[in-house]
């Protein structure tokens, strides 16, 4: 068996069924359909359901800061495009470091473009997470 910091990304998302939307779903479907699935992501796909980007809460909180319409504004519009992604077979260390480096919240998985889970930085172990801090701290020691 792997070492739990070891485990693959597919493992992680073995069951998971992604809140997914289309680029021209509105704002307001978006976040009416996280609120019901209780998570904090959708998942923005295009053309052949390849992953265009992805739309948070912070997106929401944004949006609606500048005075944007919910009803009317397509997620395109207001998403993070081009999102950085992990391949399935990437470890769970691969993505803490990523969610970590990057300052946010969510990380697609993908292959080849195709949108097959994410995780957040609540779906790792707390072995996971001890050994991130080990490893910050050992960059703090060398810098």
């Amino acid at each position: 068996m792997l070492d739990p910091p070891d485990r693959p990304a597919a493992e992680i998302i073995r069951d998971q069924r992604p809140l997914v939307l289309s680029s021209d779903a509105s704002v307001a479907a978006a976040c009416a359909a996280m609120h019901r699935r209780r998570v904090g992501a959708v998942l923005v796909v295009g053309e052949n359901n390849l992953l265009a980007g992805i739309f948070t809460g912070r997106d929401a909180v944004r949006c609606l800061a500048e005075g944007c319409d919910g009803r009317n504004t397509p997620l395109q519009r207001v998403m993070t495009r081009n999102p950085v992604t992990l391949a399935p077979a990437q470890t769970a260390m691969e993505a803490l470091r990523l969610l970590d480096d990057g300052g946010f919240r969510h990380l697609p998985i993908c292959d080849e473009g195709r949108v097959i889970g994410i995780v957040s930085r609540y779906d790792f172990r707390a072995m996971e997470h001890a050994r991130l801090n080990e490893e910050s701290r050992f960059f703090e020691v060398l810098r």
